[in-house]
């Protein structure tokens, strides 16, 4: 028993170390001194300094964050109203229809995807003059178009395990369906909603395939900078910016799951003080 359990640490310990040893590598060799990214000379944070005059990276990051965070609040609340269909409503005319469209960017290649956007951007542009070029907007659609599908998942699976009562006692009470939707649905699926929203703004910032399909010569988001910055040779300056890009998410996951452990606490005190 007990070599079976030290086999068991001894694999997990392999299978952690495979994933996270070259994130902490990339940290480390972040503050390198030398150009050589394989060769340590020293310590030193000059590749930060750099990159914060880098105007192609910078200009980069922040469209891609730009596209990240609008694509996610479109999606959650697309989403959001395709799991209410879905879970809410029952059978209606076209569910079938519905939830095949709504399921097949999960299981279609980004290249498809992406192949069958531009020639629908194309085909519009031909025939009502928009979108007039490729880029923001174009982009953004495009990551909504798959994100959405990612974030009804997540908000019907809630949605299905929601406690109805609640709604129900509330209506008995008076309250109108809006009020309490806002009041009582709302909050109870809020860590799916926030769930949702990390999870579509990091597909989207993750984003390579479809994104060099739909943009144009003057929207260039971060993956495919550093796609091609990495095809000439890895620059230090990419290790500063990843070790900042895994800080953020690092910085960002903690604070989701605190406001996940709060909302679910809420949850329970109000629970406990119905019953």
């Amino acid at each position: 028993m007990r070599r079976r359990r030290w086999s068991l640490y001894t694999v997990l310990a392999f299978g952690y170390a495979f994933l996270y040893l070259p994130v902490l590598l990339l940290v480390v060799y972040s503050f390198n001194a030398s150009r050589l990214v394989t060769v340590w000379s020293g310590f030193s944070v000059k590749w930060y300094g750099e990159l914060l005059h880098n105007r192609q990276l910078l200009d980069a990051a922040w469209l891609s964050i730009r596209i990240a965070a609008t694509n996610a609040t479109f999606a959650v609340v697309l989403g959001t109203l395709a799991a209410n269909a879905l879970v809410r409503h029952g059978r209606f005319r076209g569910r079938t229809g519905f939830e095949l469209l709504l399921t097949a960017p999960l299981v279609m290649p980004d290249v498809i995807i992406g192949l069958s956007l531009l020639l629908l951007f194309v085909a519009l542009q031909q025939l009502v003059g928009w979108p007039a070029g490729r880029g923001f907007t174009t982009i953004t659609i495009a990551h909504i178009t798959f994100s959405l599908a990612y974030v009804a998942v997540v908000v019907r699976a809630r949605l299905a395990q929601m406690d109805r009562s609640l709604e129900e006692a509330a209506m008995d009470l008076g309250a109108r369906p809006l009020t309490v939707y806002q009041r009582i649905t709302l909050p109870l699926i809020a860590p799916a909603l926030l769930s949702g929203w990390l999870l579509a703004f990091t597909l989207s910032l993750d984003d390579l395939v479809i994104a060099s399909f739909v943009s144009g010569p003057g929207a260039t988001t971060l993956p495919m900078v550093v796609y091609a910055s990495v095809r000439m040779g890895v620059s230090p300056q990419i290790n500063a910016l990843a070790t900042l890009i895994v800080v953020f998410v690092a910085v960002a996951v903690t604070i989701a799951t605190l406001t996940s452990r709060g909302l679910g606490s809420a949850r329970t005190n109000c629970r406990r003080t119905r019953d």
